[in-house]
């Protein structure tokens, strides 16, 4: 649930303040419409994201099939990828605490690192809000729809 979103200025710098807590909030909002968050979500996804799932959101070749180490290359994020197929709860949850947490299966082996103690929850709904806002208009108002009726 939102609490409440601020914004305070540090050394003349404008600097995105939010209050979501710490926790995975059920039932999750992205705000894929709102400038801010998502103009800080591209930049977190530059920085910690891009170079798996691609600077354009595409993920990695044959993503769909283990690479040579058994594991599955990172997925796109755009509106070619199944992302979009996931409430954001659920794509919060698996963000912050990776696959095997999320499936509940602790020997499940990924590339994908876990961003619990790395990106604050706020951060992780940025970077999601980011790549929601990305996708063409008919799949975000699919996904809007699915989250309405969760």
């Amino acid at each position: 649930m939102v609490i409440g979103i601020g914004t305070a200025i540090l050394a003349g710098t404008a600097v995105l303040v939010f209050t979501w807590g710490t926790s995975a909030p059920a039932g999750t909002v992205l705000y894929a419409s709102d400038p801010d968050v998502v103009a800080l979500g591209r930049t977190i996804y530059t920085d910690n994201c891009a170079a798996c799932h691609g600077p354009n959101l595409e993920g990695e070749s044959n993503w769909r099939s283990p690479g040579s180490d058994g594991r599955l290359p990172a997925p796109p994020h755009d509106e070619t990828g199944h992302t979009w197929h996931h409430d954001g709860d659920t794509l919060f949850r698996l963000t912050k605490y990776g696959t095997a947490a999320l499936i509940g299966d602790p020997d499940y082996e990924s590339n994908m690192p876990v961003y619990e103690g790395v990106l604050t929850d706020d951060e992780i709904i940025a970077v999601l809000s980011y790549i929601k806002s990305t996708w063409p208009q008919e799949i975000r108002d699919r996904h809007d729809e699915m989250e309405n009726r969760q």
